[in-house]
């Protein structure tokens, strides 16, 4: 009898010390966090037929299919959430997760991103990609963080045209006089003004009402967005000028940014870069295709001979030299450089 009552003892005893070691066990340890789901809001000005929404459309189905449905992206085109000023305010306020505005407002933040903007800086598309694909396109997205942004990659606006109701433009002299809007970028205003144009800038949304009521002559956008916009209904004359090379940044805000797992960092980041490959890709099949589209709506499309594309580009020259001071003489020389390098 005894000896079943120790038994018993001893098993108590083991049973109180299990239990008492699980207790201690589950009160010190934390269970793993499961991830949270989380939505990303993207907004851009250009509508939903856009290479641009095309390749946020793509970056929408990485996205979701790398974190199993974890991230949703929203989309919100047409200039829904603003134009693009108004939506990188909202980047920095930490209130829109991402836009992708082209890199003309962004000089509003930064004055060195003046120098994408000056006329005439890509020779072709190759070799603007591997100079924003390399070290000093990931600098130029580096420093966006000081402004509250983080820089995910470059995708292509394309290469700008200019359009008008007045006349076909072969020359600078046909643009003289002409009132043509244009971004709110100081560099673009110098560019026509050294043209002998009127520029105007206005928000993108406006643009269409103001072509429709001639409160402006003209503008200046690439080919598929004059095309996907309808400008033709209000526009009689293009003119493939390609006086600026336009990238798209990718970006995201920094103050949401900063509060992600590494995790959701690295398949955003993977995403931006892989739907911007795909982007470049149809933008460039699209500009083709509106081109020709344009020329069907019977629009006047005049393709500048090499010669007088030469007479834009002297009219312009001494654009850069005037913002030398603000954008930096060392920097647009090191960009100049790395394209020279590219371009041999």
């Amino acid at each position: 009898m005894k000896k079943a009552f120790r038994l018993v003892s001893v098993l108590l005893i083991v049973a109180l010390a299990v239990a008492l070691f699980t207790g201690c066990s589950s009160s010190t340890s934390t269970p793993e966090k499961k991830a949270e789901k989380r939505v990303i809001k993207v907004g851009i000005g250009l509508n939903e037929q856009s290479p641009q929404y095309k390749g946020l459309q793509k970056f929408k189905e990485i996205v979701e299919r790398e974190s199993k449905g974890r991230i949703e992206v929203q989309l919100f085109a047409n200039s829904q959430l603003g134009d693009d000023t108004k939506m990188m305010t909202a980047l920095r306020a930490g209130t829109l997760e991402m836009t992708c505005p082209s890199t003309a407002p962004i000089s509003g933040l930064d004055k060195k991103w003046m120098v994408f903007d000056l006329p005439f800086l890509f020779p072709n598309e190759e070799i603007a990609d591997k100079v924003l694909d390399g070290p000093i396109g990931q600098k130029f997205l580096d420093s966006l963080s000081q402004n509250g942004i983080k820089g995910i990659a470059f995708w292509e606006n394309g290469y700008r045209q200019l359009t008008n109701s007045v006349k076909e433009v072969k020359t600078p002299d046909d643009v003289k006089g002409l009132k043509i809007r244009t971004m709110e970028n100081p560099v673009h205003l110098a560019a026509f003004r050294a043209l002998g144009a009127n520029p105007t800038p206005m928000p993108f949304g406006e643009l269409f009402t103001s072509l429709q009521q001639r409160i402006i002559d003209g503008q200046e956008n690439p080919v598929t967005t004059i095309y996907l916009q309808k400008f033709y209904e209000v526009q009689k004359y293009a003119t493939l000028t390609n006086h600026f090379y336009s990238p798209f940044v990718l970006m995201f805000s920094k103050k949401i940014w900063d509060t992600l797992p590494k995790e959701d960092q690295d398949i955003i980041l993977k995403a931006g870069k892989e739907a911007g490959l795909y982007q470049r890709k149809i933008n460039r099949e699209m500009m083709k295709e509106s081109l020709a589209n344009l020329e069907k709506t019977g629009m006047v499309v005049t393709k500048l001979t090499p010669e007088q594309q030469k007479a834009f580009m002297d009219a312009t020259k001494d654009v850069a030299t005037k913002f030398e001071a603000e954008i930096g003489k060392e920097l647009i020389q090191e960009v100049k450089a790395e394209i020279a390098k590219y371009a041999k």
